[in-house]
């Protein structure tokens, strides 16, 4: 069933053409993604399709009662509403179909052929936006979005990202045919993005929306349509698919798109590489939790050895290599850091070397900002020191100090005069390089002021890539900029030489770059994680399906058998030297053999290696170290128990 139809629009700014001839159309249950570069004309198309703006030429076609939902730019919210009954507004429809079917259910017996079928419309209404429970379901959109403790404050109170998220909330919850997103996850944290899109794919509306994240885009999308040269083209799928696609349309095209066709190449490569092993990961532990639930009736301990597993795999056991060999840039000891009466960081100790790419995760508030804030100097610790090498620092945050507005991109690249740069040891014209962040000539005499948030970050991020530093500092970096300029900036990072330490909730963008994590937890700790960012968020997911499934053991659980203990029996209160001793070396002994293995499996990828050493002896040699490393883990979760055990 066709939702709503564009028909051969076209639409003009001054002399820019936006759309030209462009068709659109809807079916019910899809989920469109909109990607182009910025200024291509994406959030003009969503305003087109929401009717809020008027077509110069062709149709809009909508079918009969068609319910369509934006999130609004401006909110307006009554002034004495808290963020509960705000949220609840959105439930009216919803509500008032509760109360029919109520009165229906009443007087069902003695009906009509004409209320049975309105009994069975609202049964179908109710069931479509999955609201039975509608307490439940405010209540899970209030504490997924992260907005419990100001439940009762009021709206209009907070501050403009939290009133976004009760703009977000009410939308979910409003009865709809069709939701027309503008960047739905731009400032929201990673854990409120994952809750996005399970409640989107749970739910049976029709989605338009524009995103920069690629891999919400690939979780979400049925069809990617592309805005570029003023036409809309169609890409089934979502972003892996439309890599593909894209590249098969781009090669029958002439050389001149060789570049991009590799560069499209690299990335489907990579992410269909990525996505593939998490499928895979994903089904794995979806059966160990199934079989799980069996084990655990008999035997609850296996749970706790479950999780030390995962705890493991979160953390990978990595060590920093080589600390003397790679200039030591920042040493932080005991680290602490207390604003507004909340503690932000508390006895966090590391150091960071020449040529790390760290990314620092976590909640919003959770005081990653700060801490890159705490490293610049600009803010003074509360506890700790930081010592500092000689080292120069690029920083990029997200008010874009870096830039004068009233400069013009020549005066801001060339202050001193001419019209060339160094990037690199290497000079380039001012608007060859400016060409590579996607900027036409037109827009070197613009002033910085004069230009959209998207392009100024552009400018900001080719600024700062031109300056010569050890260590980069960014702040939220991709956002507001689209996936063709995150591409770029992603390619730039990738080759810095210096150490990177960026804060991004941008899944997609931090495993691409980050060689480790520095993650946000509870009660203000800040700790190591080498995994990639896709696998930590999936183990976490895993470990709290396990404190479920914990809780789940524990109801269904009868007391245990109480037995007597010997009068003169004294309680052993922890491991004895020995199993201390084991505890404490065992995980650099299974980094070691994990390092082992890995070169194992690289020589058996190459064949002038394998053919060289034999490759029966190479997989005896991965047999052994295999069944060493599976020795020593489970003597490390058998002593992790048993010491948890033992301090309760």
């Amino acid at each position: 069933m066709t939702l709503l139809n564009l028909l051969n629009v076209r639409k003009q700014y001054n002399h820019k053409i936006i759309l030209d001839n462009a068709n659109f159309h809807i079916q019910k249950g899809e989920r469109i993604a909109i990607i182009g570069k910025n200024g291509s004309g994406k959030s003009t198309l969503l305003g087109l399709l929401a009717g809020v703006l008027e077509a110069d030429a062709g149709e809009r076609v909508v079918s009969k009662n068609l319910q369509i939902l934006t999130l609004q730019q401006s909110l307006n919210f009554p002034p004495n509403f808290s963020v509960a009954q705000v949220i609840e507004e959105g439930l009216n429809d919803l509500k008032a179909a509760h109360t029919r079917l109520s009165a229906i259910q009443q007087t069902l017996q003695s009906c009509a052929d004409s209320i049975l079928e309105e009994y069975a419309n609202l049964s179908n209404f109710i069931d479509e936006h999955n609201a039975w429970d509608l307490e439940s379901l405010v209540s899970e959109v209030i504490e997924n979005f992260g907005l419990h403790e100001f439940r009762d404050r009021l709206a209009t109170s907070l501050s403009g990202g939290e009133q976004k998220k009760i703009a977000l909330c009410r939308l979910f919850l409003t009865s709809a045919d069709l939701l027309i997103l503008d960047e739905p996850t731009n400032h929201l944290d990673t854990e409120m993005v994952g809750f996005l899109e399970s409640f989107l794919k749970k739910s049976k509306l029709s989605i338009v929306f524009v995103s920069h994240d690629r891999y919400f885009i690939e979780n979400i999308a049925t069809r990617v349509v592309e805005v570029e040269n003023a036409k809309l083209e169609n890409y089934d799928g979502g972003y892996i698919s439309y890599l593909a696609q894209k590249e098969e349309k781009l090669r029958a095209l002439c050389k001149i798109h060789q570049n991009l066709l590799k560069t499209l190449k690299r990335e489907e490569e990579w992410l269909r590489r990525g996505v593939q092993a998490r499928v895979k990961r994903n089904e794995g532990r979806k059966n160990r939790l199934l079989s799980l639930r069996e084990e655990a009736k008999t035997n609850p301990s296996i749970i706790n050895k479950m999780r030390l597993e995962i705890q493991r795999q979160k953390k990978h056991f990595n060590r920093s290599e080589g600390k003397n060999a790679k200039k030591c840039l920042f040493e932080i000891e005991n680290l602490s850091k207390d604003m507004y009466g909340k503690t932000l960081l508390k006895d966090f100790s590391i150091r960071i070397l020449q040529g790390e790419k760290i990314a620092v995760v976590g909640k919003n508030g959770s005081g990653k900002s700060t801490f890159l804030k705490l490293l610049l100097g600009k803010i003074t610790p509360s506890g700790g020191v930081i010592k500092r090498g000689n080292i120069r620092i690029g920083y990029f945050d997200q008010h874009l100090d870096i830039l004068d507005d009233s400069k013009d991109l020549f005066e801001t690249f060339c202050p001193n005069g001419g019209d060339s740069i160094e990037v690199r040891g290497k000079s380039m014209h001012i608007f060859g390089y400016l060409k590579n962040f996607l900027f036409p000539k037109e827009f070197l005499n613009k002033k910085i002021g004069f230009l959209s948030g998207g392009e100024k970050k552009r400018v900001a991020l080719a600024l700062l890539f031109t300056k010569e530093v050890d260590v980069l500092l960014l702040d939220e970096p991709t956002n507001d900029l689209d996936i063709a300029t995150i591409s770029i900036v992603e390619e730039y990072l990738s080759e810095f030489n210096g150490a990177l330490i960026f804060v991004s909730h941008d899944r997609y963008f931090v495993d691409k770059l980050a060689s480790k994590l520095l993650v946000y937890g509870e009660n203000a700790s800040l700790s190591e994680s080498y995994t990639s960012y896709s696998e930590y968020l999936e183990l976490d997911f895993y470990l709290k399906e396990l404190h479920s499934l914990e809780q789940e053991s524990v109801k269904n659980t009868t007391k245990p058998h109480t037995q007597t203990k010997p009068v003169n029996s004294k309680k052993t209160t922890k491991l004895s030297y020995k199993e201390s001793l084991l505890l404490e070396n065992l995980p650099d002994e299974i980094t070691t053999l994990e390092k082992q293995i890995a070169c194992i499996n690289d020589d058996l990828s190459k064949p002038e290696v394998y053919k060289t050493k034999g490759i029966s002896t190479l997989a005896e040699q991965l047999c052994q170290l295999q069944s060493a490393l599976d020795s020593k883990l489970m003597l490390y979760f058998e002593l992790q128990e048993k010491q948890e055990n033992l301090q309760k």
